[in-house]
């Protein structure tokens, strides 16, 4: 891979996180980045020491796999304007939420990969889930999840998920962060002090999602270990279904799988 040439168009929240990640392990030199504003690609390179391109066509002309780490809406702007800079033996990593390998394909005539990544990138905790077509090669697609991986868990989904995908473990983290919140000022009502609150309710997320992925029980068993007869935890857990936790669960993710499939439909 440190002979591999790598290029990202955009280098905002989500790309910047995995362009971190890649230049983490290998060599910063072989990553180009461009940003709508030259400074902000400027600053991420100074920082991870890869290179700044003046422009989105130069970014795209110094890479192989080409990932396109811009907000949906601009996505087609961005294709059209690299249109002609890309190498014949491209490949293009579409970041973007609700732009399906079809439109993608509508736009290039090089081989296209859908990704839809996750904050935790930042942290080498994501998860990323991955789909493309007959046309990116086995050796190509190794590449790909090869750099992925830079930033945590990678898994290949047959494109017909990457709605739900984007619902789940996409918008997911803001879901988490609102009950790790939630959590956090509750201990603060009854006496604990903030930044503390934040350790035990965050730690508590963490511990407990790192049983899920490590046992082989699943997350209704786990709940049911913690939940003794007659104690304090069961009480919990029936005023979170009293108060419709899972339903609000359902409704968010349902909200943004709408979303998201609307947005392809555009």
């Amino acid at each position: 891979m440190d002979e591999c040439n790598i290029s990202f168009i955009g280098c905002g929240s989500m790309g910047g996180a995995v362009i971190r990640a890649i230049c983490r392990k290998y060599n910063p030199a072989i990553v180009t980045i461009s940003a709508k504003h030259l400074e902000h690609a400027q600053r991420l390179a100074s920082e991870v020491e890869c290179i700044a391109a003046d422009s989105n066509a130069k970014a795209a002309a110094a890479g192989k796999y080409v990932f396109i780490a811009v907000k949906p809406a601009y996505v087609a702007d961005v294709m059209k304007e690299t249109a002609d800079s890309f190498r014949s033996d491209a490949v293009i990593i579409s970041m973007a939420a609700g732009i399906t390998l079809e439109k993608l394909h509508s736009m290039t005539d090089r081989p296209v990969v859908r990704i839809m990544p996750n904050m935790p990138a930042q942290t080498g905790e994501a998860m990323t889930a991955l789909s493309c077509g007959d046309d990116v090669k086995a050796g190509e697609l190794a590449d790909i999840t090869a750099l992925l991986k830079c930033a945590g868990k990678v898994e290949k989904v047959d494109e017909k998920l990457m709605d739900c995908v984007t619902a789940v473990s996409g918008s997911g983290p803001a879901y988490v962060f609102m009950f790790i919140e939630a959590l956090a000022d509750a201990a603060v009502r009854f006496g604990m002090p903030r930044q503390q609150a934040y350790i035990y309710a965050a730690q508590t997320v963490k511990g407990s999602a790192a049983m899920v992925l490590s046992d082989d029980h699943c997350p209704a068993a786990l709940k049911d270990a913690v939940c003794s007869p007659g104690g304090t935890t069961i009480e919990g857990v029936a005023a979170l279904e009293k108060d419709g936790f899972r339903n609000a669960v359902f409704d968010a993710v349902k909200a943004a799988y709408e979303k998201s499939v609307n947005m392809g439909r555009k």
